[in-house]
This record gives C-alpha cells, structure tokens and sequence, in this order.
C-alpha cells in the first residue's frame, strides 16, 4: 500500500475551529510518482487474475474495517475539516455500506450480458477491468467520496491512485492503511500527496487508463482538458445549486425542518445540498420566518457537539471568507441577508444564514454558496418555479414538495439535473446512482451504474 508524501498550500491537517496546523506534510517526489504509477500497473496485472469473487471478499473486508473503526475515522475528520462527529460516524457506516454493496453485487454486476444475434451464433459484452485509474478526491466527504469510486473498481479488477485534498492527509493515509489491514495487494491502492503538475504527469501516464474528479468547475475543467488531451475516460462530479421547490403544506415545521436539515447539512457544504428553496408565495413569507428562526437560534459548536441547534466550522479559513465575500456582494446588490457573521479569530465559524431578495442580475443568481446559507426565492405559479428552477448553468438534483405527491412529481418530471426527487430531499443509497447534467458533470457513481463507468465492455462473439 503506497502512502506516498503535498501541493503549494501544503498537505497539512488545519484545525478549522481554531485555524492552527497541527500537522503538515512533504509533497510527493516525481521518482515516488513513478514508483506509484510502476507498481499500480503491476498491481493490475495481478489484481485482474483474481476471480471477481476473491476481489469481493477482500473488499467486504474493507467494509468491515470502515464499520469497526467509524468513531476514530470521525474524529480524524472533525479535525481536519470540521465535520460534526455524529455526521462522521455517519458516513463511515455509508461506506461500509457501499464497500459491501460492491464486494456483494459485483459478480451480477459484471456478469456477461448476452446480445441477440441476428446472424447466429452468440454474443455477450463482458464487463472487463481497463487498469490504473486516479481518483482526484474534495475535502467535504472525506471517506465517502473515496468509497464510492474506490469500492467498484476495485472488486472489478482496477487499480487505484489517489489523490485527496491538500487538508485531508491524514484520513487519506489511513484509508491506504485500511486497505492494506484488510488484505488489498501491494500496488493496488495508492495514497499520494501529490502537486497538480505531478496530476498532469500522472493523467498523461501510458499505465493509468482513466480519471475521476469530484470538485470544482474549475479542477474539473482543468482535468477534463488533460484527460481528453490524452485520450483518458473522465468522470466529473463537479458543482450543484439544486432546485428545492416547496408548493404548499398543511404544517409548516414539517415543511421548513427537513429544508433547513439539508441545507445544514455538512455546515452547508454539500454538492447536491438545496441551495435554491423556490417556495409558493402564499406560504414563503412563514417559511422565510421560519428558516430564519432555526439560523438566529442555532448556536456555534465544537464538532463533537454539533447538530441540532449547534453548528460546525466551515473546512477552512479560506473557505468561510470566501463565502463571506459572496454575501457581501449579495448584499451591496441588494440583496437581504440574516446571520453569515464570519469569525473574528481567525477560525472557520459562519453564523447559518438565510439569505432573500436575489434576483437574476445578482452574482448569487448564478454562483454556488458552498456553506450554511438558505437562499429562498418567492414564485407564484407551478410554471414559474419550474423556470426558475431551471435556469442555472449546473444540473446535480433537484426536488419537489406538494400534498399532491402526482402535482410535485410533474415538476420534478421536468427538473434539467441528473438526480430528481419527489416529497423528499434526496433518494440516498449504496444502490442509488449519484450524477449530475450541464456544469454539474458527467459520469455516475454509486447503484449499478457506478460499476459501468471504467469498463472495457468486450463484445465476446462465438460463431455456431
């Protein structure tokens, strides 16, 4: 299991509640590079002999191993990033879910799919491994987003290189460690710290088949132009400003909780999280009123306390102002802002906000706030919120709420995203594929789909 050591700002681990680097870490060197890359087209060489079952049943072991050691896996991540522990845990489970469903379903998944034939004989695709893949991982989910591009390919035979983000070291290095515990080959997972030319070097390299990126418009622009360069498979899951239409309710707690849970959610920073409540006008002015509340009761929170009524740091200093930077400017163009105080001592914290009044000609119109801001916008027709809706350049999820689940579900029907949902926030699940349209990216991950994406699909013909 390579463990390879960072990019300019550095791979360290920053305290968000306090802004203090507890830990730092050395950039990879270009011989370690080539030393990864020699030894994941190796690893794949002998990872794709195994039989898809004997792949399975170490990757169960990877899963068993996320479940048993998800309080301490939290804690690293609280730390690095600022995540509540109780939502750490959380996602620790999930990938022991994901894991398992990988490790469990893949032999169905990949199992040959036989093709009429018009001229006789037979035909099948057989779903083949492809070889070395790197996985460019974010911050927000630091386990998560590993394990749901790590756990398929790895039971169909593919090899992993990955790169996480610059302030997620340490949890990267222990999932390598989790790897190699649970019995996965040398060569065959490979954590490195390595610098965006090095991300270059590695796309461009004749022993990596293909690359994943999950992160900003601007990494997966950057990535999609080497990969394509080179001739290299891309999945990007990239950003989101996801529609949350609200047509009506007979209670309104019922209505705002699970609006305001979501957006709260990981402080706010979740690609698919709703970012833009567009809510009927004969009930938006108890729902701002409501929103508005929950932000002015909640209270700050160490990531061991946080959840109901206390919240998080942001990941990073960096991040908070920049958030900050965008409501400033909302504001000076006129729109309404409640809450968003950034910390004055130097540590992560912004107050949750709710944030009113935006209209087209606003840079928040069209950006993405990726942090604890409820931004609700006032329509008065079913139409008129689908438009809205709509009009954003991005295309991850959506979702629609109405008592009459047939009015909310022929909204939803029309939603231009690759995840759409009707009466809930999101479908979520080891077996629910996860992917977006437009500048939200391209690709699927998790469900079935998530194990058709770096696949030589062989046509295998048999004359009679």
């Amino acid at each position: 299991m390579s463990n390879v050591g960072s990019a300019a700002g550095g791979y360290r681990v920053e305290n968000p509640a306090t802004g203090e680097v507890v830990e730092s870490f050395d950039n990879a060197t270009d011989a370690q590079i080539e030393e990864v890359l020699d030894a994941a087209h190796k690893g794949y060489l002998a990872w794709r002999e195994k039989t898809i079952e004997e792949r399975g049943a170490i990757v169960n072991k990877v899963a068993a191993l996320f479940g048993e050691r998800k309080e301490e896996l939290a804690t690293v991540i609280a730390l690095e990033m600022g995540k509540p522990v109780a939502e750490g845990i959380e996602e620790a489970e999930f990938c022991e879910a994901i894991f398992n469903y990988y490790a469990d379903n893949g032999p169905k998944f990949a199992a040959d799919e036989p093709i009429e034939s018009m001229s006789g004989g037979k035909a099948f695709i057989q779903r083949r491994p492809v070889g070395a893949l790197l996985g460019i991982m974010p911050w927000n989910f630091p386990y998560y987003q590993v394990a749901r591009f790590a756990a398929p390919n790895l039971v169909l035979g593919n090899t992993i290189i990955l790169k996480h983000a610059e302030i997620c070291p340490r949890s990267s290095a222990i999932i390598a460690d989790m790897m190699k515990e649970a019995g996965i080959p040398e060569g065959v997972y490979n954590n490195i710290y390595a610098t965006h030319e090095q991300i270059e070097t590695i796309i461009a390299d004749d022993r990596v088949e293909g690359v994943s990126l999950t992160g900003s418009e601007r990494a997966g622009s950057a990535v999609a132009a080497t990969a394509g360069k080179n001739l290299k498979k891309a999945v990007l899951e990239l950003g989101g400003s996801d529609p949350y239409i609200v047509l009506d309710t007979d209670n309104m707690d019922e209505a705002v909780d699970p609006a305001w849970g979501t957006r709260l959610y990981n402080t706010g920073q979740v690609c698919n999280a709703n970012k833009r409540m567009i809510v009927m006008d004969d009930i938006y002015e108890d729902f701002v009123s409501g929103l508005t509340k929950r932000a002015q009761d909640w209270t700050k929170g160490t990531p061991d306390e946080a959840g109901d009524g206390k919240y998080s740091p942001m990941s990073s200093r960096g991040a908070a102002e920049n958030l900050r930077k965008q409501l400033d400017r909302a504001v000076e163009q006129g729109a309404t802002l409640v809450g968003g105080e950034l910390a004055d001592d130097g540590s992560a914290y912004v107050s949750p906000a709710v944030l009113t009044g935006v209209t087209s000609d606003m840079d928040a119109y069209r950006e993405e706030l990726f942090g604890p801001v409820a931004t609700v916008y006032k329509v008065g027709s079913d139409d008129d919120a689908l438009k809205l809706a709509n009009d954003t350049r991005f295309g991850l999820g959506g979702a629609v709420f109405a008592k009459d689940p047939e009015r909310a579900a022929k909204l939803a029907q029309r939603l231009d995203v690759g995840m759409t949902n009707v009466n809930t926030p999101g479908g979520e699940g080891a077996e629910i594929p996860f992917g977006g349209t437009k500048r939200s990216g391209f690709g699927r991950e998790l469900g079935p789909y998530g194990m058709d994406e770096f696949v030589n699909k062989r046509m295998y013909y048999v004359a009679d």
